[in-house]
């Protein structure tokens, strides 16, 4: 579960970054739960709304982040960066000579970290 401060602005960015849809949206008396899902994976990221906030949230200095699996990184960083979406450069990870990973980071709107990985090796 993520907090955002603007639920059309963040469900908009989640569609076109990884083609998460609203699976679910529960409104209750303060907040609001979305459920973002889309058909090529069996997981959700919960987003929570809280109502009336309106100064952003505080992320910590603590470096946690979700990541995405893709088939062809490169090419989704091209689109990520037609889609206004900013992507970080492309970067290489290798462990003991051998490549780890190739990925790159995106922010969110509320400035959140997102990992991008090219399916390989561990990263399914």
């Amino acid at each position: 579960m993520i907090r955002v401060l603007d639920e059309a602005r963040s469900v908009d960015f989640y569609a076109r970054a990884f083609g998460l849809e609203v699976a679910q949206r529960l409104p209750f008396d303060g907040f609001t739960l979305l459920y973002l899902r889309n058909a090529e994976a069996d997981f959700e990221v919960e987003l929570t709304v809280n109502h009336g906030r309106t100064e952003p949230y505080a992320l910590g200095d603590g470096y946690g982040h979700i990541a995405f699996v893709v088939d062809d990184l490169d090419a989704e960083h091209v689109r990520f960066t037609e889609s206004g979406l900013n992507p970080q450069p492309v970067k290489e990870f290798n462990h003991d000579g051998a490549l780890l990973a190739k990925f790159f980071f995106v922010t969110d709107p509320d400035g959140y970290k997102i990992e991008v990985l090219q399916k390989h090796g561990r990263y399914r």
